[in-house]
């Protein structure tokens, strides 16, 4: 089977797990708020329940060591997602969405922890890097099309439970055309007994950065839709936010996949940096600073997670899936911690503004720590080579 069918299958499936089964919530907040489901503070408890599943399947997914155990989570995690999607269109009120969205978290995360590692195994066989790195535009795209079919929704005035079923028709055509050309699972070459110390300390502050970028982006990937729907009074144009959202991601990929020169620490800082400003051009308020956002946060968010996941490889390449899962449940912990800090941002202040402040400074500080990490990596291994 050619690996280019095979990459592809694999955007598609990220495409449907991260795009629906992962942030469908985002375009259906301003819907459920005003049919009186949530307010903004439940919502935040929600979306938590979404990022808690999320660190519970990527926990999981460190620990599948076999070619059936990689087979059952990916596939098992492609159907939850289209199964508790079509489930969440009979659900109505707080409880029923937040066990969905615990569900729909834990699947996306088996979808991209396998994804993630077959795909980039499989990119590296056939040194098809930059083919292989374009896997990660399909969350923007998945984006993209929520967006889209939130705003055709909007359009006809159709309510919260008719977008879910939309969703659900959407995520089961993706998985149907993906599903027969993903790569196949193999059985995963036993990681080395040890790696070095500055390889073991590199991922650990890796992860340390992925948890403080899960605490950034996540504040305007979740509540993007609602401040722009509070901006525009629930007019059309604040739908038109979250599928560009989805498209800038889907653009950031691209551009940094064709990148010809420079060190993934210092692409990875300035994605970092570019998310903080962008999150504080949301605490400007009006369609100006929204817009700024969107390109902003929107454009380097899937190219940071691409370019984390490259620099794990760079540290630790013989332990792939491993990492990956570890990885992403730091992220998932960070992204758990943003959604409380806004409802606690929400109670308290009436606003998500104090949460947005700090979620800019956990972006800034993380881009520090790159660097600070990747130098003190490059004067270690000078060091090495000059020692007798």
């Amino acid at each position: 089977m050619s690996p280019l069918i095979q990459l592809l299958a694999s955007a598609v499936a990220l495409m449907m797990a991260m795009g629906i089964g992962r942030f469908a919530l985002t375009p259906q907040l301003p819907q459920l708020i005003a049919e009186g489901q949530f307010d903004l503070t439940v919502a935040g408890l929600v979306a938590a329940a979404n990022y808690l599943g999320y660190f519970v399947g990527a926990v999981d997914a460190m620990f599948a060591r076999s070619a059936g155990q990689v087979r059952l989570r990916l596939q098992g995690g492609l159907w939850l997602c289209v199964l508790l999607t079509l489930a969440s269109w009979a659900a109505d009120g707080f409880w029923g969405h937040l066990l969905l969205r615990f569900g729909t978290g834990v699947a996306s995360a088996w979808v991209l922890v396998m994804i993630t590692s077959l795909s980039q195994q499989l990119a590296t066989a056939h040194n098809r890097q930059r083919l292989g790195a374009l896997v990660f535009a399909g969350p923007g795209l998945g984006i993209a099309v929520t967006g889209l079919l939130a705003l055709m929704a909007h359009l006809l005035g159709l309510g919260s439970a008719a977008l879910w079923l939309i969703y659900a028709v959407a995520a089961l055509a993706m998985l149907l055309a993906a599903r027969p050309w993903l790569p196949q699972a193999l059985q995963a070459a036993p990681a080395p007994a040890r790696h070095g110390p500055t390889r073991s300390v590199g991922i650990g502050r890796l992860g340390l950065v992925y948890a403080l970028y899960g605490v950034g982006y996540i504040l305007p990937a979740t509540f993007l839709s609602q401040m722009a729907n509070q901006q525009f009074h629930g007019q059309w144009l604040a739908d038109l936010f979250w599928p560009s959202f989805g498209l800038a991601a889907a653009l950031g990929v691209l551009l940094v996949s064709l990148r010809r020169g420079g060190r993934t620490s210092a692409w990875l800082a300035a994605t970092l940096w570019l998310q903080g400003l962008g999150v504080l051009a949301c605490l400007m308020g009006g369609g100006v600073g929204l817009a700024l956002g969107v390109v902003l946060c929107g454009g380097p968010f899937l190219a940071c997670m691409q370019l984390v996941m490259q620099r794990s490889r760079e540290l630790a390449p013989h332990a792939t899936q491993r990492n990956a899962g570890l990885l992403t449940a730091c992220f998932a912990l960070g992204q758990l911690s943003g959604p409380l800090l806004a409802a606690l941002s929400s109670h308290y202040s009436g606003g998500l503004q104090p949460a947005l402040m700090v979620a800019a400074g956990g972006l800034g500080v993380a881009g520090g720590l790159v660097l600070i990490t990747s130098g003190a990596q490059q004067v270690g291994a000078c060091q090495a080579r000059i020692t007798p």
